[in-house]
């Protein structure tokens, strides 16, 4: 019955923008055939564009001619504020997150595969956000064919479905994000090994992160897709679309995609946790961001970006800012694509970077690698630890990449000057320096090519995420 009634409100719908092409269209004279009617164009289109499909019971059939759950009569759970000790959501229901909704330590949250997860929309320090806190564990293991979604409250999706009937990746900020502490060691300011993480107003109680666990166990997260975030709680101050905190590598990561963030799509601050097969789609800050002496590995990563959706880096990386400074991260088999060659830069690697990226493919960027150099205050030249001495030394290394298009392995890098000098002035940039880094780089096995063949695996995308479903991979 609701199948029939649907089609009959697209019959009527269609037939009402007849009449008004009719009305405004002098010169509109077709004649459709039996079955279809003029639409607002003075088109002609079926009356039922999904005829002779029929769905099973307990199914509806969807604008794409698909049959899936019937979920139009869920239950809708609104969750805020500190959750019970040990809860189970279930995908018959929707979860709605008003405000922060925290899972205290020693306390466990388990997510059923197929569940829904929606943010409302407040503003500023109110912002909604699902919040793991140190000590506590998040069991959100989705499936291949049954992923679970976080996304806004505005957003139409039910369980079963994959893309959003209404929303897509120019729709951000609409509610904060999924954040995660641990007890792993990190590197903050001033030789703190803990702190309060980014995207959560001081003096709640809920934000603090760091440690001296390397092997600290947050729970299990696979199939997980988080959309339409990144809402700001203050100045300078939004939240990643995922977050993870001090994260131990006791915690389980597979399997992750970020999509519409307005902030940053991934971010570690510090830890040690391992993550495969991540995908960031369409964020309008920095793709993967690495801060704080992580020292995890990050292993078959993609990531999408546009100007037309303002992307920044797709890679952003600090090393260590206080006195931990042992920890090297590694990014192994990743693909880097800018769908329009407008996004800002390919990445940054800024304070301190140190680890390895292997096996990248860098696709359609405009701009470069960026590699930062510090200077003495005294002659703005004498160069001091930072990236570019990082590299040189051999602590960051790119190896077994490559740049897909028509430029020169000279072309890759850029050395810049962080601004330490008087007047806030630039470090100066010799072309010694430029060329060393540049001799580096085509030293270690990184090339041009015309067509892509280093990179992720991407085929592990398919059937659950929102980016291969809409065709962007």
């Amino acid at each position: 019955m609701l199948k029939t009634l649907k089609l009959l409100f697209l019959a009527i719908g269609l037939i009402t923008f007849a009449v008004a092409c009719g009305d405004d269209s002098a010169d509109c004279t077709t004649t459709c055939a039996s079955g279809e009617v003029l639409d607002i164009n003075c088109n002609c289109v079926a009356i039922n564009p999904c005829d002779g499909i029929t769905c099973a019971a307990g199914e509806i059939l969807t604008a794409n001619c698909d049959c899936i759950e019937d979920n139009s009569g869920s239950s809708v759970i609104t969750k805020s504020g500190i959750l019970d000790c040990s809860e189970t959501w279930t995908k018959d229901k929707i979860y709605v997150l008003s405000g922060k909704v925290i899972v205290t330590d020693g306390c466990t949250l388990t997510i059923e595969a197929g569940t829904v997860i929606k943010g409302e929309d407040d503003p500023g320090t109110l912002a909604s956000a699902l919040v793991i806190a140190r000590g506590a564990k998040l069991f959100a293991q989705g499936t291949s064919s049954e992923p679970i979604i976080f996304t806004s409250v505005t957003d139409q999706i039910v369980s079963g479905q994959i893309v959003s009937p209404n929303l897509d990746e120019f729709d951000n900020q609409l509610w904060g994000g999924l954040i995660i502490l641990g007890k792993a060691p990190i590197s903050a300011a001033d030789g703190d090994n803990e702190a309060l993480i980014e995207g959560l107003p001081p003096g709640e109680g809920i934000g603090e992160y760091g440690g001296n666990d390397p092997a600290d166990n947050s729970g299990v997260i696979r199939y997980v897709s988080v959309r339409h975030g990144g809402i700001s709680i203050g100045a300078d101050n939004e939240i990643n679309g995922i977050t993870f905190g001090g994260v131990g590598n006791g915690t389980v990561v597979e399997n992750i995609e970020v999509v519409a963030n307005l902030d940053d799509g991934v971010e570690w601050f510090g830890g040690t946790v391992n993550c495969s097969n991540v995908v960031v789609a369409y964020g309008e800050d920095d793709g993967l961001d690495i801060d704080q002496n992580y020292s995890g590995t990050i292993t078959n990563a993609v990531v999408i970006q546009s100007g037309a959706t303002a992307g920044d880096n797709a890679l952003e990386i600090d090393g260590p800012e206080g006195s931990l400074t042992d920890g090297f991260f590694m990014i192994d088999g990743i693909t880097l694509i800018d769908k329009d060659g407008e996004a800002d830069t390919a990445a940054d690697l800024k304070s301190k970077t140190q680890g390895t990226i292997r096996n990248a493919s860098w696709r359609g960027y405009g701009d470069n690698i960026k590699l930062r150099s510090s200077c003495e205050e005294s002659d703005c030249m004498t160069t001091k630890s930072d990236s570019y001495q990082n590299y040189i030394d051999g602590n960051l290394v790119i190896e077994n990449s490559e740049w897909v298009g028509g430029v020169s392995v000279e072309d890759w890098m850029d050395v810049y000057g962080d601004k330490d000098c008087v007047n806030d002035e630039k470090c100066i940039i010799s072309d010694m320096m430029q060329t060393d880094a540049i001799n580096i780089l085509s030293a270690a096995n990184n090339d041009n090519n015309s067509t892509a063949t280093k990179g992720a695996d991407i085929t592990v995308f398919d059937s659950w995420s929102w980016v291969k479903a809409t065709g962007n991979l």
